[in-house]
């Protein structure tokens, strides 16, 4: 396993909350990290832009106070996802800050900081991991010097990638060395071990926490989380023109035909219920991954860490005991 120096025994599990626009708050961050996981939020989630430095200092905090209070406790860093695109006009200024104010782990969409950025965060300490959904945006990543990899394979909640698991971890491995990070459609404790024996150093959950009590998710997409199946997912495109997994009930709410669903347009980015105003991507049109099936019910996240601790303990138990010889 490849797991940095930085995050060495401070880790409960090998699992990253991935960020959820919306949904990670500061709540849930510092409670996954309190119950030793990686927690992360979008810096888009801070708004205003100038309320990013505030968000970055109380999780800081509030780490250093739990911390404090128990010394044992395995507490896990926490990280700020920064999507690099031409639709993010606060990107700069979002990177400025996380930079300055020495975010231990950088999470970065859609493209990788510039390798200036990535030795400035070499620099005091830090970890950038970039997300990628195919090999050439790996390649591309890789070579810019990220130290980690999140590879976001099929039935990945949100914006995702199609590839089999099997093949873009192994792939992957031929020519990257650093920390891999496996996401898509994992929610259980068995699950985390299954990506750990495929080669990834980490399981990246982001649907098994959205129906938590600390997700700044509204109670009708929690309860809509809860109810979904796999098969109430769907996969396109049309919305912001990178293909992702949304609820379909969402999709039927704003009007849409699911078995006809448009091509990608700038018009088709926004849609319009009757009487009723503009739809919006993300609120309106909600995603989901097709992990959602084994969420059952609304907990807390501590709860969520103790359920997938103990469900990736008696995994590790049946594999050695049915491993051969």
């Amino acid at each position: 396993m490849t797991i940095p120096a930085s995050l060495q025994g401070k880790l409960r599990l090998p699992i990253i909350g991935s960020p959820l626009f919306i949904a990670s708050t500061r709540d849930l961050v510092v409670e996954q990290c309190r119950n030793g996981i990686i927690g992360a939020f979008p810096a888009l989630n801070a708004r205003p832009q100038e309320t990013l430095v505030d968000w970055i200092a109380e999780i800081r905090e509030r780490l250093a106070t739990a911390a404090a209070e128990n010394p044992e406790a395995k507490i896990a860093p926490f990280g700020v996802n920064q999507v690099m695109g031409e639709l993010n006009t606060r990107w700069q200024a979002d990177l400025t800050t996380i930079v300055r104010e020495k975010v231990p782990l950088i999470i970065s969409s859609l493209r990788a900081p510039p390798p200036e950025i990535i030795s400035e965060v070499h620099n005091y300490g830090g970890l950038v991991f970039h997300d990628v959904t195919n090999i050439r945006h790996a390649r591309k990543a890789a070579s810019m010097g990220v130290d980690g990899l999140i590879l976001v394979c099929a039935g990945a909640g949100g914006q995702g990638g199609d590839r089999s698991p099997f093949a873009l971890i192994n792939e992957v491995r031929q020519f990257f060395d650093g920390v891999l990070i496996l996401a898509g459609a994992m929610s259980t404790g068995q699950d985390v071990l299954a990506a750990q024996a495929m080669g990834a150093d980490f399981a990246y959950l982001g649907t098994r926490f959205l129906a938590s009590k600390e997700s700044g998710a509204s109670d009708q997409h929690k309860g809509e989380v809860i109810a979904s199946r796999a098969e109430d997912i769907i996969y396109t495109n049309i919305f912001t023109g990178i293909p992702g997994n949304y609820l379909k009930s969402t999709l039927t709410a704003a009007g849409l035909d699911i078995d006809n669903l448009p091509k990608f347009s700038p018009e088709t980015a926004k849609y319009r219920k009757m009487d009723n105003g503009e739809i919006k991507v993300w609120k309106d049109i909600r995603g989901c991954g097709h992990g959602c099936g084994s969420i059952t019910e609304q907990e807390t996240t501590a709860q969520i860490v103790d359920s997938l601790e103990a469900q990736y303990r008696a995994a590790l138990a049946r594999m050695q005991a049915w491993a051969f010889a």
